[in-house]
């Protein structure tokens, strides 16, 4: 008998106890945010799956959907809308109709993290949903990783060391059936700085809609 798929943790996850404390000092401050593990967002039968690191405090944590409130969405989903992989408006409270084509976001740890920093044990006490996301996207072709961190947090989730492929933005590799893809995370720091910009960030789904094709 297979076993039941458990790729979205409870909104009350208990598991990691410093960002239960912290998920809870933000329902006192904040108690009409979400201030809970954000869900998975996007198309069941999606061939790519884009992987974060975690939800911003202001994010995620506050509207319930991934990249959604904070500066990395607004790059995130216009990139997605210009390269295919989305349409309808985007509204960073989250009231708006975007939907996703073909894909998928999700993070490696699905709770706030206090300076938005999870430790290596949250990582690792998070990753079974991780596990079960990937094995519950029964066409999924293409990773495209935002971030170091959620580089080697994908290829732990696969079974191989985080080295397996290198750091940087643009490297590719396989793994499996997988095709995986290292983008530079869309933050405020990294737009801001120049060391990404919108073409880089544009590129990156170009090639993933190239190995989809392949």
């Amino acid at each position: 008998m297979n076993r039941v798929l458990n790729p979205e943790p409870a909104r009350d996850c208990p598991l990691c106890p410093r960002l239960v404390a912290y998920r809870q000092e933000n329902i006192r401050q904040n108690p009409d945010w979400w201030n809970g593990p954000a869900p998975s967002f996007g198309d069941p039968n999606a061939r790519l799956l884009i992987a974060g690191l975690a939800p911003g405090r202001m994010g995620a944590n506050r509207t319930g959907r991934p990249f959604t409130g904070d500066h990395a969405g607004w790059l995130l989903y216009d990139t997605l809308r210009k390269t295919g992989f989305a349409k309808g408006n985007y509204d960073p409270d989250g009231k708006d109709d975007l939907a996703l084509i073909d894909c998928m976001i999700t993070n490696a740890v699905r709770c706030a993290p206090p300076l938005n920093k999870p430790t290596g044990a949250e990582e690792n006490t998070c990753r079974p949903f991780l596990i079960d996301r990937l094995a519950a996207l029964p066409r999924l072709k293409v990773i495209v990783t935002l971030g170091d961190v959620s580089r080697r947090s994908i290829l732990r989730t696969l079974g191989h060391p985080g080295t397996a492929i290198p750091a940087g933005h643009g490297v590719e590799g396989k793994v499996g059936a997988y095709t995986i893809i290292n983008s530079y995370h869309c933050s405020r720091l990294n737009t801001n700085t120049g060391r990404l910009t919108p073409d880089m960030f544009e590129e990156i789904f170009h090639r993933a809609r190239l190995a989809l094709a392949e």
